[in-house]
């Protein structure tokens, strides 16, 4: 799976990986461009505290399907989506002395965060969820709102995921378009279209 988001790295992690600083500025340097034509790009990494990286990697890697793989670092691992954007950072707690990714104890798991994926197998993301979980915090329901079906559960370090449809189901013979009828001429049109056709008498 390609590893090319650190274009998009914040500075947290240009500070926890400063052997990676030197490539990450040349590729960012290299994407300038996009933001001098006005067409800058933005990714957000959404870093969660974990209490053991190559666990939890393993674990949201059986839940979206994708094989399995090492992290690049025992205290810091990406999950990625198959054209390389990243879905989830994972982060030991303590490592590198970020303030908010210190302790689990400051708060309970998961406050005031919901990690909400969206997803276009979602029959077999449910089946892979039934397999990492004993209960799911919300059985698979239909959004009112989005009109799609999801499901939530908690992941090891108990974060609250979502797993949504990424588009609702089609209601049966919605997508049929009836057959578009071709306009009968009527006799006055073809009276007209016989007169404009008739070819002249010298």
């Amino acid at each position: 799976m390609p590893n090319d988001s650190a274009q998009f790295a914040p500075c947290s992690l240009l500070i926890a990986f400063p052997s990676q600083r030197q490539e990450i500025d040349c590729k960012m340097r290299s994407n300038s461009r996009y933001a001098d034509s006005g067409n800058a790009m933005k990714r957000t990494w959404t870093i969660i505290g974990v209490s053991d990286v190559p666990g939890s990697f393993k674990w949201y890697q059986s839940l979206f399907g994708q094989p399995e793989t090492p992290p690049s670092h025992d205290d810091f691992g990406q999950i990625l989506d198959t054209d390389g954007t990243v879905l989830l950072c994972l982060h030991q707690w303590g490592a590198h002395e970020h303030p908010s990714l210190m302790s689990p104890d400051e708060a309970s798991p998961g406050n005031g965060l919901l990690l909400f994926f969206r997803v276009d197998d979602y029959d077999k993301a449910l089946n892979r969820a039934r397999a990492l979980v004993a209960r799911f915090e919300e059985e698979p329901h239909v959004n009112p709102n989005t009109q799609t079906r999801e499901f939530s559960l908690r992941d090891p370090d108990g974060y609250y995921v979502t797993i949504s449809a990424l588009s609702a189901p089609q209601r049966r013979g919605s997508a049929r378009r009836r057959p578009i009828k071709r306009l009968q001429p009527t006799k006055a049109r073809q009276e007209v279209a016989g007169a404009t056709s008739a070819p002249s008498r010298g």
